[in-house]
């Protein structure tokens, strides 16, 4: 079980807003992601802006990713906004990529 969480990470670090040189998981933008024993992936994530305009590629993208991995049956993105999203979300890597630290 774990071995495929690791895989669904690996997956969603080859994710990126089009407008951000980072992956969507190193900016922060996934809050949880849980995997029932039928394999059905549920992934809660935000979003660096509520109004952004690459949203639905994002979305698309995450699902064709993680749909991917092997004995992931299906996969559910709920885009949340609560706790909103903020820089200290970000890991290490991604703050220096951007120049934040």
């Amino acid at each position: 079980m774990l071995e495929r969480e690791e895989n669904i990470v690996r997956m969603l670090k080859t994710v990126f807003d089009p407008e951000i040189p980072v992956n969507i998981y190193d900016l922060g933008l996934i809050y949880k992601i849980e995997v029932d024993n039928a394999g059905a992936a549920t992934i809660d994530m935000t979003l660096t802006s509520p109004n952004c305009p690459m949203a639905d590629f994002i979305i698309e993208d995450i699902k064709m990713k993680v749909e991917s991995v092997k004995n992931i049956t299906a996969v559910t993105v709920n885009l949340v906004f609560d706790p909103p999203w903020d820089r200290d979300m970000m890991s290490e890597e991604a703050k220096l990529e951007l120049g934040l630290l």
